[in-house]
């Protein structure tokens, strides 16, 4: 019997080292929890994410990642605070706040195309910026990447905010330009673009890509966490560029595994979902390295803050972003 009892014990511990029972980040109680601030809704356009989390690849880095929809103006200063490591916000937040003192880093672009546009119906005839003088355009507020590109696009035809009428509207851009209540809106690109063509709207659509390159979506941190857990920073940031090559590599798999974590998404328009994440893939691509900062990208959209006059002096934007911890 204790021959039998010992046989059961060694095949027991035996099962365990397997199974990697006994590795980092194999259990939750091994795992470090990140809180990580996304800035917008539960949405396909989060597909690297949630591949990442659903492939386990931040569990390999010994993360566990928990999503926060709040504004990103939130997250800027959280970070900014060390109150929290990491956040997934545009370009020109990392540059306000570094103006105020705030010592955030940007670590990995994720978006490699600012990926605002402003978007009208085809009978406005708005077909360049130029055209959006006099005009009544709809968006979130005054702040965020879909105001900068909007002004972005402005100033790339001499205008200001003085030439158009602005108007908050919160996030009901479609509802809006449906309802012919803006003559043009501010749209993430490969969002609202994607659901007004699916009601059957036809549209104009000016990209800011097309007309400058910025600075923009991508994930940061702060400079203490660089400092003093630069391990933290490449583990969570080497997680997060897999999951992003996955779903660039794959597009109908990053779907699938996004359906867990927006709600309702298992009911909505398939076709125009996956549309979105096409067109979102297209903004995420670069001929270089995944995650990489382009500094011309970075000196553009200081000269658009200092414009609008959002920045009274130049910045060191080379303090602003590394690209140290990409894999």
């Amino acid at each position: 019997m204790q021959k039998r009892m010992l046989l059961l014990v060694l095949v027991g511990i035996l099962l365990v080292t397997c199974t990697g029972g006994g590795g980092a980040g194999s259990s939750s109680e091994a795992l470090q929890t990140v809180t990580l601030p996304v800035g917008y809704i539960p949405n396909i356009q989060f597909a690297p994410l949630y591949v990442a989390v659903d492939q386990g690849y931040f569990r390999q880095a010994g993360l566990q990642v928990e999503f926060d929809y709040s504004f990103e103006t939130d997250a800027v200063a959280l970070v900014g605070a060390d109150e929290l490591q990491f956040a997934v916000v545009s370009g020109e937040q990392v540059l306000l706040a570094r103006a105020q003192g705030l010592p955030v880093v940007y670590v990995a672009a994720w978006y490699q195309q600012y990926p605002v546009a402003v978007v009208s119906k085809a009978d406005q005839g708005i077909r360049a910026p130029a055209d959006l003088a006099g005009k009544r355009i709809g968006l979130p507020g005054l702040y965020g990447a879909n105001y900068i590109g909007l002004e972005a696009l402005l100033f790339s035809a001499g205008l200001s905010d003085a030439d158009v009428t602005l108007d908050s509207i919160g996030f009901n851009q479609v509802e809006a330009l449906a309802a012919d209540q803006e003559q043009a809106v501010s749209v993430y690109a490969a969002n609202e673009p994607v659901q007004l063509r699916a009601q059957g709207y036809e549209i104009n659509e000016i990209r800011v890509a097309d007309y400058v390159q910025l600075a923009s979506n991508g994930l940061i941190t702060n400079e203490k966490t660089v400092k003093e857990n630069p391990d933290l920073v490449r583990r969570m940031t080497a997680a997060f560029q897999r999951g992003l090559a996955d779903a660039i590599d794959d597009q109908e798999a990053a779907y699938q595994m996004s359906r867990a974590y927006i709600p309702n998404l298992p009911e909505a328009d398939q076709d125009v979902q996956m549309q979105v994440l096409a067109r979102s893939i297209e903004l995420w691509k670069t001929a270089g390295r995944l995650g990489e900062s382009n500094p011309q990208a970075w000196d553009n959209m200081q000269d658009t803050l200092l414009k609008m006059g959002l920045l009274t002096q130049p910045l060191d934007v080379n303090q602003a972003f590394t690209n140290e911890f990409l894999p």
